[in-house]
């Protein structure tokens, strides 16, 4: 008997790793660093979509918005609904990537590596393309230290520590 895609544990996993990162993200946007060590910068985008309930009795809130705190993804995330899918930017060595994340599968969507300087054009037609596919691995290199130390926390006894740190962090006023 499978369960149903909303109960999946990737599911819940992808929700728990999206809110984490929206609270880090929040409180130390600067403190990440990739498998070298070395820092980067994560910010929660003017997209979030939080979603709760089950069947005709799910409700789903979808904040966008130029300047938004947010407020109404928070207050949904207080009232028991879960991130569903956010808008992430990672900031690294002045080069800035955007891509959408989604919990139910972790798939990408819109993934945008940073703009390739053209007006050096050199000899080999392949070198935008191998540019593009190295700037690409990039992202997903930092993506991949992100969930990296989400599962290091959320394997250890200091999980139960970040959950209550989340919670004030939902509560703080404005």
């Amino acid at each position: 008997m499978s369960m149903p895609l909303s109960e999946s544990p990737d599911m819940i996993l992808g929700q728990e790793f999206l809110t984490w990162l929206w609270y880090r993200s929040d409180i130390a946007p600067g403190c990440f660093t990739d498998k070298n060590g070395l820092p980067f910068m994560v910010a929660m985008e003017q997209r979030i979509v939080v979603q709760g309930g089950q069947g005709e009795a799910r409700e789903t809130a979808s904040v966008a918005g130029s300047l938004s705190p947010l407020r109404e993804a928070r207050f949904g995330l207080a009232t028991g609904k879960k991130v569903t899918r956010a808008l992430i930017r990672f900031e690294k060595d002045n080069l800035a990537f955007q891509l959408t994340l989604r919990a139910e599968d972790f798939s990408l969507g819109s993934v945008k590596p940073p703009k390739l300087d053209t007006s050096d054009q050199d000899d080999d037609p392949d070198a935008l393309l191998l540019e593009k596919f190295y700037l690409l691995e990039v992202c997903m290199d930092l993506l991949d230290s992100l969930y990296t130390r989400f599962l290091d926390i959320r394997l250890s006894s200091e999980w139960q520590q970040e959950v209550t740190d989340m919670g004030q962090w939902l509560t703080r006023t404005e």
